[in-house]
C-alpha cells in the first residue's frame, strides 16, 4: 500500500510559479512510476507530467512542455512538479499518482489534490 500526500498549492498570478510535492508512505517508493494529473472546474481529470521508476525519463503534456518540470528523490520518497509561466488555464486541482509505467496507465494510487488558482 502507497499512501500519497499532496502540498504546495495555492493562489498565484498569472507569470508566477509553484512547486508541489507529493509525499510518498512506504518503502517501495522507488518501484513506481509518478505522476501528476490535474482537474478543472467541469473538466475531465487530465495528465499533466510523469517520471520514470529509475532512469529519470519524464512525459509531458504538450500543454504544459517548457513550463512545467517533474523531478523525483527516492531517498525522501517525494516527487515535485515544478511550474513556471502559470497561465489561468492550469486552474485545478492537482492530484499526484503512481503507477507500474511511465505512460501512466490506470494509477495504482492516488493523492487528495491540491488546489492551484492562477489569477489573471
Amino acid at each position: 500500500q502507497v499512501q500519497l500526500v499532496e502540498s504546495g498549492g495555492g493562489l498565484v498570478q498569472a507569470g508566477g510559479s509553484l512547486r508541489l510535492s507529493c509525499a510518498a508512505s512506504g518503502r517501495i517508493f522507488s518501484r513506481y512510476a509518478m505522476g501528476w494529473f490535474r482537474q478543472a472546474p467541469g473538466k475531465e481529470r487530465e495528465f499533466v507530467a510523469a517520471i520514470s521508476r529509475s532512469d529519470g525519463s519524464t512525459r509531458y503534456a504538450d500543454s504544459v512542455k517548457g513550463r512545467f518540470t517533474i523531478s523525483r528523490d527516492n531517498a525522501k520518497n517525494t516527487v515535485y512538479l515544478e511550474m513556471n509561466s502559470l497561465k489561468s488555464e492550469d486552474t485545478g486541482v492537482y492530484y499526484c499518482a503512481a503507477a507500474s509505467i511511465v505512460t501512466m496507465t490506470f494509477p495504482h494510487y492516488w493523492g487528495q489534490g491540491t488546489q492551484v488558482t492562477v489569477s489573471s
